[in-house]
């Protein structure tokens, strides 16, 4: 099994980059180069994911198309949720997703990923060679696109304003 630890600052609010960091937009908008796609199978396809839902992610990796359901197991808002693979490729998959403000306006997104190759005696070997590289990579450009879209103006595509707001400006 391996661990993968990341850390990312966001100048963004802690409730923006934690939201964002559960849109399935946003996670689509970051792995568009697997071809990822939320299926609908009985789970989220849009939007914010909450406690116990679950996603069904169709992706492209290692040139082989994977399905991998998700289901958010845990969730603190705006500190920290917990996503873990309940039907997938891998013996065992689970994110930790930590938001911390270290300065108002400014978030620390830390993600631990904990993950188990599927061939028990081939499996480490893989963890070794090929599989921390790739999933660091791939957790890498997902907190880029993150940063970015909570950076920029961006993020009011992915996130709905309070009803409240949205009647205000109306009138």
């Amino acid at each position: 099994m391996i661990q993968i630890d990341e850390t990312t600052l966001i100048h963004a609010p802690i409730e923006r980059c934690f939201d964002l960091s559960r849109s399935v937009e946003v996670h689509l908008l970051a792995n568009v180069h697997s071809g990822e796609q939320a299926m609908a199978l009985g789970g989220v396809t849009s939007g914010l994911v909450g406690l116990s839902q679950e996603v069904t992610w169709r992706a492209k990796h290692f040139g082989v198309w994977q399905t991998l359901t998700s289901k958010t197991t845990a969730m603190e808002s705006p500190r920290y949720f917990q996503v873990t693979m309940v039907r997938g490729i891998f013996r065992f998959m689970q994110a930790d997703h930590l938001f911390r403000s270290v300065k108002p306006g400014i978030t620390a997104m830390t993600d631990r990923f904990c993950i188990a190759a599927p061939l028990p005696v081939l499996g480490p070997i893989a963890e070794a060679i090929f599989l921390r590289r790739y999933m660091l990579a791939l957790l890498r450009e997902r907190n880029a696109v993150i940063k970015q879209v909570a950076e920029s103006a961006d993020w009011q595509r992915y996130l709905q304003s309070e009803p409240d707001q949205e009647r205000c400006s109306s009138l």
